[in-house]
């Protein structure tokens, strides 16, 4: 998850990474990543695959498939979808994640959203809330089709903003049949109301006039604006001036602990006007009796946002705290982040 701004004024539309002028547009690199190299190490206890399957607008999506090595696959076992964090790509923490849980005896794969990454269309760097939804069911589509996965019995993990497009999922599909979440964010209600509700209406208006004029400068120009994003290489330092939470998503995405070229830490600018306008989890209470596990950071600015949406889920579900852990530090650290609770949580609800 990353700030952008559209304003030459301090209202921040798209709450992800503020542009510094130290920082360079890094474009459009999937082309420049063929390796497909990962930000952490690869488990000898598991094998990766690449795969690739449509969602139901015709985009292809692109995933890693991990399984554990001494998995029997003439049996049927339980499968988890897990999505990236808002700007990442599945070679950062939504590997981390599917790799830990293979090896605790699941099929699970991480994928790249529409649009970013190595999935397709166009344009690219594009941020739907549609779309980004449909993506989790699209992987249980895939999933539910493998002869080695029991389809009654697959569950998605979302990560950041993946946290709340996997809950938006579950609302409407019910082959979903348990979810985490891990620093969830509500993209939806960042992007309309700010920083903990802090947006004026008057900012809201300003923003909304700024966007009419963005789509006519694209229309004019042929195609969307991409603003600044992180640095095409790891940056040595976090830049002078940034506020907090910024500074901390620079040190993931920007910096050698999680820099990806694929993720460039930018949308389009209009990409905010479909989340403005369509708000996620507004049935979260529907998705019961199915679970819902919370995971924050004690120490995570996002911690709201579970907690809110905590109180909005109708039971079975949780809220696990994680004692001293940062928002980020659910991505990859892999001493914080609670694989035990979520091979339990997993275990209970879809089987092994």
């Amino acid at each position: 998850m990353t700030v952008q701004s559209v304003s030459d004024d301090a209202i921040d539309i798209i709450i992800i990474f503020r542009n510094s002028g130290e920082l360079k547009m890094s474009g459009n690199m999937e082309s420049k990543n063929e390796s497909g190299g990962k930000t952490f190490e690869l488990s000898e206890k598991v094998t990766v695959e690449k795969v690739s399957y449509k969602n139901r607008y015709g985009i292809t999506v692109a995933a890693d498939m991990y399984l554990s090595k001494d998995i029997d696959t003439s049996k049927k076992h339980p499968a988890i979808v897990i999505g990236t964090p808002y700007g990442g790509v599945k070679e950062q923490g939504a590997g981390i994640y599917a790799q830990n849980m293979a090896e605790r005896g699941f099929v699970a794969i991480a994928f790249d959203e529409s649009f970013n990454g190595e999935s397709s269309g166009e344009p690219r760097h594009t941020s739907s809330p549609d779309i980004f939804v449909e993506d989790f069911s699209a992987g249980v589509d895939f999933l539910g089709t493998r002869p080695f996965v029991d389809r009654n019995r697959i569950g998605a993990i979302g990560i950041c903003g993946s946290g709340g497009f996997a809950v938006t999922a579950a609302q409407v599909d019910p082959r979903i049949k348990a979810i985490a979440t891990a620093s969830m964010y509500d993209m939806s209600r960042v992007m309309r109301k700010g920083w903990e509700d802090s947006m004026t209406d008057e900012q809201r208006t300003q923003i909304f006039v700024q966007l009419g004029e963005q789509r006519w400068k694209d229309f004019e120009n042929g195609t969307p604006e991409v603003p600044m994003g992180f640095p095409s290489e790891p940056a040595d330092s976090i830049p002078e001036g940034l506020d907090p939470i910024s500074s901390e998503f620079f040190e993931y995405y920007a910096m050698e602990r999680g820099h990806h070229p694929n993720s460039i830490g930018a949308f389009t600018i209009t990409s905010s006007m479909s989340f403005m306008n369509f708000p996620l989890m507004n049935y979260i209470n529907t998705i019961s009796p199915r679970p819902i596990l919370f995971i924050i950071g004690e120490n995570a600015h996002s911690r709201y946002f579970s907690e809110d949406a905590y109180k909005m889920a109708a039971e079975p579900k949780e809220l696990y705290i994680v004692p001293g852990a940062r928002h980020i530090d659910l991505y990859d650290r892999t001493d914080m982040i609670p694989f035990d609770k979520l091979e339990s949580f997993f275990a209970k609800y879809l089987g092994k």
